[in-house]
């Protein structure tokens, strides 16, 4: 082989390591992009990376494509609610008659919620610049947010009344309700979404057993989350409701 061509081929393997050093250092201690689309999500783009973009408007393309995506859902037949976002349960408790599942958002999930039954919405309030209930400021799931606001959507089905909240900061406070009061909505049908909100609360009779615990991950308008009472002792007056049950120890 000719000398100047092995000069060339020589030249051209050490610009071709100069251009890989130097995006590995340019993007360091991020991804370089040369590995990126080998990366699960949450390596592809790791989570101070998407706050840095956040704070500096300046958010990767790649990631909101990502953050975007609105895939189809399998929902399950029959009256059990589903799950009306992604995310994992981090709390659980009771109130007023009520159980409250707190479901958590990562920046990796999809951030479209799906409505948890059938029925009629009987109530939207609107996200705004504070909070929409004052009595529930000393409710963690909104202590933890830095100026939350909500956006409530409550659905009467053929088993009873359940709640959406749809819960983000007020930096963040992008949320869309795609549904208006006295509509009708299939379950599993797209609710809304928060861009880069972070909480959703569903609500339903404490006396509907669960099937889900703290710690496990929901998908929106998939996994069930309660069994709801049976149509004839939902709807017998004088039928005291069972005690709740947890199927998920």
């Amino acid at each position: 082989m000719d000398s100047s061509v092995i000069l060339l081929i020589q030249i051209v393997v050490l610009l071709a390591c100069a251009a890989t050093v130097w995006l590995i250092v340019s993007r360091f201690p991020h991804p370089s992009p040369l590995i990126k689309p080998f990366l699960a999500p949450m390596l592809r783009w790791p989570e101070n990376q998407i706050r840095e973009g956040l704070a500096a408007g300046r958010l990767d393309r790649g990631f909101f494509a990502f953050f975007s995506r609105d895939p189809e859902r399998r929902v399950p037949p029959g009256e059990n609610p589903v799950a009306p976002a992604d995310g994992v349960v981090n709390d659980i408790f009771e109130r007023e008659g009520m159980t409250y599942i707190v479901i958590a958002l990562s920046f990796w999930d999809v951030h479209v919620q799906r409505s948890p039954v059938a029925g009629v919405v009987t109530r939207v309030v609107r996200s705004g610049d504070r909070f929409m209930d004052f009595e529930w400021q000393d409710a963690a799931f909104l202590r933890e947010k830095p100026c939350p606001v909500q956006a409530i959507v409550r659905i009467r089905g053929n088993r009873g009344e359940v709640e959406v909240r749809l819960i983000t900061s007020y930096l963040a406070r992008r949320i869309n309700v795609w549904v208006d009061e006295a509509g009708r909505i299939e379950k599993g049908q797209r609710l809304g979404n928060i861009t880069f909100g972070s909480t959703v609360t569903f609500t339903v009779p404490s006396d509907w057993p669960l099937l889900v615990g703290k710690g496990i991950r929901v998908v929106a308008g998939e996994t069930e989350v309660a069994l709801a009472p049976r149509a004839d002792a939902a709807d017998e007056p004088g039928v005291p409701p069972d005690t709740r049950r947890t199927a998920v120890q």
